[in-house]
């Protein structure tokens, strides 16, 4: 008998997997005792399958907290929690609804001009925290799941000139003098560019092999190399074969905001963030002629499709193509800015030097155009 009495109060005694519960229903109500051993049932049983009970009096911070130890949580999540916390932090997660996230959008407004873009982040990982919490069984519906957030209006992006290139490198630092060079010349995003390795970069093939991306099919995309970005690689791995590209006094390099700024100030170019040198390369893809299929590829985005099926159809030698294009392109651009006959365009004679290399000296590279690439493959 599970239920049985104990002087006048009833009391209850469960057996699961051998061991024995005991627990008083403190009532002499059989009614209510039935009541409350069904529910001591449930409980054992949630707890032999490892089933959390759905916890809605749960803060958002609690919740936050519970996230950041075994959520897997990115750095923009960690960025965005810093404005969600003080507004929602003492709210239990049972009440954050649509009502209360319009609330929230017209709190922020008031503080600081803020755009619709910035606000709809906030939700998006206030959204996805809600999503975790239903996945842990603390909830067990996401009042958010479809919220819908306002449409963010396009800005023009700014995009780098040659003469602007020009600029920005003479006056950069050596060490970032090479990542605006590969950021150019690649597409490659800041991120992928201070992870990438030396030993996936085969320059027999002049193909660079992405080491860590963004997105999980971007790792396994590569990138044809131009003629100068070849030529950049070769003085790189005069020093080593392996390890990170792109360093500084030898160790890798964690940010670039305060040299990006100096350079900027210095060559007296537009302000531009380093993420616009990505556009620039896009942008410059599509004026030489090159298909939007092929760029998603070569700048590792997806089709919003299998994550990988952007891969498998792209073939290198439709992206070799496309980065011909591209080197043609600019050849092109450079001889329209300069009259015919007056010297060599932005940096060294095509021709590469077969005496020692400076890294100091390696953004001094031969133009983007076919007769930049026959040297570099016959220094090889």
């Amino acid at each position: 008998m599970t239920l049985y009495r104990r002087g006048r109060m009833y009391s209850i005694q469960l057996w699961v997997d051998g061991i024995r519960y005991l627990k008083s229903t403190g009532t002499t109500n059989r009614r209510e005792a039935e009541t409350i051993e069904r529910a001591f049932r449930e409980e054992l049983n949630r707890r032999r399958h490892q089933i959390r009970e759905a916890s809605p009096d749960m803060t958002f911070a609690e919740l936050a907290a519970r996230f950041l130890a075994d959520g897997s949580p990115r750095p923009y999540h960690l960025d965005r929690l810093k404005v969600l916390l003080p507004y929602f932090g003492d709210r239990p997660i049972g009440t954050i609804s649509k009502s209360a996230v319009r609330e929230y959008r017209l709190s922020r407004h008031k503080e600081k001009t803020l755009t619709e873009t910035t606000l709809n982040r906030d939700i998006e990982v206030l959204r996805h925290l809600l999503y975790w919490a239903v996945d842990e069984g603390f909830l067990t519906v996401n009042p958010l799941a479809r919220i819908r957030l306002p449409k963010q209006r396009r800005k023009p992006r700014p995009i780098l000139t040659l003469a602007e290139e020009d600029k920005l490198l003479d006056a950069a630092a050596p060490h970032l003098r090479q990542l605006i060079l590969a950021a150019v010349d690649s597409g490659m995003r800041r991120g992928e560019l201070l992870t990438q390795r030396l030993e996936h970069v085969d320059l027999t093939r002049d193909v660079l092999q992405v080491s860590h991306s963004k997105t999980p099919g971007g790792e396994a995309r590569e990138i044809p190399l131009t003629a100068r970005l070849a030529r950049l690689f070769a003085i790189l791995k005069t020093d080593a074969a392996e390890g990170i590209a792109f360093t500084f006094q030898g160790r890798p390099i964690a940010k670039i905001k305060t040299a990006w700024k100096a350079a900027i100030r210095r060559s007296g170019v537009r302000y531009l963030r380093f993420h616009d040198l990505r556009h620039t390369f896009n942008t410059r893809l599509m004026e030489a002629g090159v298909l939007q299929d092929v760029r998603k590829a070569l700048m590792g985005h997806s089709s919003g499709e299998e994550v990988n099926s952007l891969y498998t159809h792209v073939e290198l030698p439709l992206k070799r193509e496309a980065m011909g294009k591209l080197e043609t392109w600019v050849e092109a651009q450079r001889n329209k800015l300069q009259p015919y006959g007056e010297g060599e365009p932005h940096g060294e004679p095509e021709t590469i030097r077969r005496g020692p290399i400076d890294r100091d000296d390696s953004h001094r590279l031969p133009p983007s155009g076919a007769n930049g690439r026959d040297e570099t493959q016959r220094s090889h």
